[in-house]
């Protein structure tokens, strides 16, 4: 059985900082891509940043120079730390492992919220 499960979120002033996490179990983790979707009140998921089990990673320009992402295999687990947090960051954040050969798994998502 597949199993995402993510961690990190909560409330934080604007300029503030948070770390996700999302740990996956069922699958062979180095074999896939992980993302970080988010999805704000109204609006459709968006995808944050994703990173390869070779490291490669692709942020999205609204995250770029805030967020970082790394993986650790070891640990079946992707990091996404967020730096000086905006109110547009608000949203509940998703981790997606797809493996670009039909497996593909979501975790059941984190709130963060932006707000002074």
């Amino acid at each position: 059985q597949v199993q995402l499960v993510e961690s990190g979120g909560g409330l934080v002033q604007p300029g503030g900082s948070l770390r996700l996490s999302c740990a996956a179990s069922g699958i062979i983790f180095s074999d896939y891509v992980m993302d970080w979707y988010r999805q704000a009140p109204g609006k459709q998921r968006e995808l944050v940043a994703s990173i390869t089990g070779a490291n490669t990673i692709h942020y999205e320009a609204f995250v770029k120079g805030r967020f970082t992402l790394s993986r650790d295999n070891a640990k079946n687990t992707v990091y996404l730390q967020m730096n000086n947090l905006k109110p547009e960051d608000t949203a509940v954040y998703y981790c997606n492992a797809d493996n670009r050969r039909g497996g593909d798994y979501w975790g059941q998502g984190t709130q963060v919220t932006v707000s002074s």
